[in-house]
């Protein structure tokens, strides 16, 4: 028998890749390995730039909604060329592409982390005009400093128009997006009143989007609000017209403030810890931040040698998103460019979507939930066995799509049952089978833990798609 312990890592490296990638493969784990374990391959991945990542780009070229510009995509939604929702769909499916097969997963992690906490959802409204640029403003500042990645994503097209900024005037000031910048993106709720409220809401007035005819953003002087201003603590004349400079003190005043490291500290503690982090690593966190100039890295850096993440193992559940994701990666199933809505390329939203969730489309601007409870649901864990069974069985999606043969999931003839199961689950969890899930195994397929299976064996023309699916089923694989 080959030596099946040679792709696995230690359970500390396996805690620390799975947590902040969307599946730890054979694949990863000897690269992990080639960098040195675990802390050397993170630390590589928060310097994104100085890692290949060959074949990404390809996917900009399946589904060509996602290259047109914004008064191009208004303009085919309202002709019924081309539906809004449609073209959020195809960036949906981008997304998941890209969580699949990007080398750079720490960054597509922390991108899926800023574009849930900003959140602009891939509803097929007005915003949807600039939601593909959002994404890629994000993910070009996931991970540099909150303050710059604040600024860029208040004053971005897709979220001045989803929260109502895009026309508001000094005459009329929407008080949106000022509120959901105090309440989501930096405090928190009961940190701030009403008149705050409104202050924000008219020191962000002149951020404009020309939602009648070109889509363009623009700054308009004539119609921002004049006049002093007071939102905890930051205090302005406001005397000149242009308000882009008071935004961009505003914006870091706000970012810098230590609720905001608070709530950053606790929702990143959340998202890669447990569901209720402790204050003192929340504390630890926070002033890292601040301490840091708002800088992320650092943060991530802290997070991950705290003693409460070593102790975190098991402790989060994937979302379906990430299920999906993981599903893929897991089996090392190969896609092909899509060339109807049955490849399965495209199919993957469905399959996420049965599920519960697919990227971005939390209809709030509070963005999707981090906790367990709101993934950990009957139905969920029903949806969730079905994605695995018929991934598992090779039996949908089937177009445009290779499955690994039943045979080569053997490593040799003849071999037990509990050998077979035992390296199925190095494969597929990174670690050996526990004896409840050898007890699993045994009873989907219906055979003893010592029956021998040789090439003729009937379990290789119906067995391997129960045992994939068993595994798939464990706890192991629906925790990160």
């Amino acid at each position: 028998m080959p030596d099946r312990r040679a792709s696995l890592l230690p359970p500390d490296a396996r805690h620390l890749v799975s947590r902040f990638t969307f599946g730890l493969t054979p694949e990863l784990a000897t690269r992990v390995r080639r960098d040195g374990g675990a802390p050397a391959w993170f630390e590589a991945q928060l310097n994104p730039g100085s890692i290949a990542d060959p074949g990404i780009g390809e996917f900009d070229t399946w589904w060509s909604t996602l290259g047109q510009s914004p008064r191009t995509l208004w303009a085919n939604n309202r002709s019924g060329v081309v539906g809004g929702w449609q073209v959020m769909v195809d960036y949906q499916r981008w997304v998941l592409m890209r969580r699949m097969h990007s080398q750079r997963q720490v960054l597509e992690v922390m991108t899926e982390f800023w574009e849930n906490h900003l959140n602009v959802p891939t509803n097929g409204e007005p915003a949807f005009t600039h939601r593909r640029a959002y994404g890629d403003m994000i993910r070009a500042g996931a991970l540099g400093t909150y303050e710059d990645l604040l600024f860029a994503a208040i004053t971005h097209p897709a979220m001045l128009i989803y929260l109502d900024n895009a026309q508001s005037t000094a005459a009329h000031p929407n008080e949106n997006l000022g509120r959901e910048l105090l309440e989501l993106h930096t405090v928190g709720r009961g940190n701030y009143d009403e008149d705050q409220v409104k202050d924000s809401a008219r020191i962000l007035t002149g951020w404009q989007v020309d939602v009648q005819n070109t889509w363009e953003p623009s700054y308009e002087p004539s119609v921002h609000a004049v006049g002093a201003v007071s939102v905890l603590g930051f205090f302005d004349d406001n005397r000149l017209p242009d308000g882009r400079n008071l935004t961009r003190r505003y914006l870091s005043y706000l970012a810098r403030h230590p609720k905001t490291a608070e709530r950053i500290a606790f929702k990143l503690a959340t998202k890669f810890v447990r569901d209720d982090p402790p204050g003192e690593l929340v504390d630890r966190l926070a002033r890292t931040y601040l301490e840091n100039g708002t800088a992320i890295v650092p943060v991530l850096r802290a997070l991950v040698a705290s003693p409460e993440f070593k102790r975190a193992a098991g402790l989060k559940v994937r979302d379906p998103s990430e299920d999906v994701v993981a599903t893929y990666r897991a089996l090392g199933v190969k896609l092909s460019r899509p060339r109807n809505d049955d490849s399965a390329a495209n199919t993957i939203i469905w399959q996420s979507e049965r599920i519960g969730l697919t990227p971005f489309a939390w209809p709030r601007p509070d963005g999707a939930p981090l906790d367990n409870a709101a993934w950990s649901t009957p139905s969920r864990m029903l949806a969730s066995f079905t994605l695995h069974h018929q991934m598992g069985g090779g039996w949908w999606p089937k177009t445009e799509i290779t499955y690994r043969p039943h045979e080569a999931w053997v490593p040799s003839f003849p071999i037990h049952l509990d050998q077979l199961v035992d390296h199925l689950s190095r494969l597929l969890l990174h670690r050996p089978a526990s004896t409840r899930l050898l007890k699993a195994c045994c009873q989907a397929v219906d055979m003893e833990a010592g029956t021998t299976i040789d090439r003729h064996h009937g379990l290789l023309s119906w067995g391997i798609p129960l045992l994939l699916g068993a595994i798939l089923d464990s706890p192991d694989h629906f925790h990160r």
